[in-house]
């Protein structure tokens, strides 16, 4: 029998719950997926929280991979038997296997694992996105990175050291430091300790630099910004701390015309040639090594509720995945 995880009501992660579920045959443009991993995303609390509207009662999780038992009528990129991984809505990654829309599957090469995938999908084509899209960023250009030593800090950072890109990365312990030194943090910024804006216009002889890439968000908004160079972009790409503050536009004029944007990693995959250029990238460097895939905490799918409960305590690193 099919099992998945599901919640009736918002709230703390207690409102997560295991359950058998009957899982049906596909219909047009759609595959049934037996789940091999399940990744583990921030993105998971927002919507159990209520942050991110959710119809109630739902599944959870937006990422994992599998391998495809039947796919419906007009059904033609994927087949029965294909290795798969994928990132995006509907809800209900959290779960053994399930039908859902074909067109979200991307083809794994035989080089990585569907466990490496589920760990990889989403934070892999976030950083893509950061680092290949949203900015022209250059070999010898210097940018800030909170959360350094999270899943995608890890990525950003080894792929930033690929394209002469120098990281400056935020952490909270020497543990995390060492991780994210580790994968290509050129700069350590502990920001319990330091203040992140002074110590960024340090190393970088006053100037600041030209991109943010944040995560953190409540917590980090007002530094991400001192932190910028005369018309540098703050990338508000998460808000593990909270939503931003709101925007105040001649604060932006004050502090050197500034730029922020709000990216939302669907936009930069919804046409298929561009998700598959940046997937193709990806997958090169990671079947390659010249990316690891860090996955440090693995749980039982029935456990996501004390998965979530260590993501929001802050006390993983790198990727985590849900095994089933």
């Amino acid at each position: 029998m099919a099992h998945a995880v599901r919640f009736y009501e918002t709230g703390g992660p207690d409102v997560l719950t295991w359950e058998e579920v009957t899982v049906g045959d596909p219909g047009p443009g759609e595959v049934r997926i037996r789940h091999v991993a399940v990744g583990l995303n921030f993105a998971d609390t927002y919507f159990r929280t209520g942050l991110y509207p959710v119809r109630l009662p739902d599944g959870i999780g937006v990422e994992a991979s599998g391998v495809v038992e039947a796919v419906g009528e007009g059904v033609t990129h994927v087949a029965e038997g294909d290795r798969v991984t994928y990132t995006g809505s509907p809800l209900g990654a959290y779960a053994t296997e399930r039908v859902m829309p074909a067109a979200h599957l991307i083809k794994l090469p035989d080089a990585i694992s569907c466990e490496t995938a589920a760990a990889m999908t989403m934070r892999g084509l976030t950083s893509a996105y950061l680092l290949r899209r949203i900015h022209p960023l250059k070999a010898g250009d210097t940018v800030l990175l909170h959360a350094a030593a999270g899943g995608v800090g890890l990525i950003v950072s080894q792929w930033a050291r690929l394209l002469g890109i120098t990281v400056i990365g935020t952490v909270s312990s020497e543990e995390k430091a060492e991780i994210a030194r580790a994968h290509g943090c050129g700069h350590i910024i502990h920001y319990r300790r330091e203040n992140v804006a002074e110590r960024v216009r340090e190393l970088t002889d006053g100037v600041g630099v030209p991109v943010v890439l944040d995560s953190v968000g409540k917590d980090t908004f007002a530094g991400s910004l001192a932190s910028l160079k005369r018309r540098g972009l703050l990338v508000c790409f998460g808000t593990a701390s909270g939503p931003v503050p709101p925007i105040d536009a001649v604060q932006l004029a004050v502090g050197g015309s500034l730029f922020v944007t709000r990216p939302a990693l669907a936009d930069y995959i919804a046409a298929p040639a561009e998700r598959d250029a940046l997937a193709g990238e990806l997958f090169g460097h990671v079947a390659s090594g010249r990316i690891r895939i860090e996955i440090n905490q693995r749980y039982a799918l029935k456990d996501a509720a004390q998965a979530h409960r260590d993501l929001e305590a802050g006390r993983t690193t790198g990727s985590s995945v849900l095994l089933v």
